[in-house]
């Protein structure tokens, strides 16, 4: 008799400011999840799309939508991170520096109970995760009861303290 072994909840991150060949922003990430699926990762959970200034705040860049799902996949931490990255080059980014305005980002925001504070990536939980609004919103929508790895606090209580100036909003 088979039994049931419980995935780890595994949690990715998908936002988008720039078009790609998909279309706008919307477009792209919906896309993304065809891609998702089709290599394999099941999609369990999605939340809602949010639309998000730039963090940090960058008034030249357009707005991002943002949104969570839960998946299962037998990979592991680095080989998800890997195929996640083949996903964004897919979509035409190029990784120049740090915060630029993309057509796609996938990010794994927390596989199960897994803490890697590093040297090798991916760092998990995404290290800045609990500061993000867009992030903490689409995560709470499909996952109330979640809890930080490291801190313990519940999604609600992070989102109780997020700084006051990351503008969001449901789309």
């Amino acid at each position: 008799m088979e039994r049931d072994i419980p995935h780890p909840k595994i949690y990715l991150g998908l936002g988008a400011n720039l078009p790609s060949e998909a279309g706008d922003p919307v477009a792209t990430l919906e896309l993304a999840l065809t891609d998702i699926a089709a290599v394999g990762i099941s999609i369990l959970r999605r939340s809602p799309w949010y639309e998000s200034a730039p963090v940090p705040r960058a008034d030249d860049q357009p707005w991002y939508v943002n949104g969570v799902v839960e998946v299962a996949t037998a990979l592991d931490p680095g080989a998800l991170l890997s195929v996640l990255q083949g996903l964004e080059a897919k979509s035409g980014r190029v990784r120049s520096v740090a915060n630029a305005p993309r057509p796609l980002d996938l990010d794994i925001i927390a596989y199960g109970a897994v803490v890697n504070t590093g040297p090798n990536p991916p760092l998990l939980p995404h290290p800045r995760m609990d500061v993000r609004a867009f992030v903490l919103l689409p995560l709470q929508a499909i996952a109330p009861d979640w809890r930080h790895p490291i801190s313990g606090q519940s999604v609600g209580e992070l989102i109780a303290v997020l700084p006051p100036d990351q503008e969001i909003r449901l789309l």
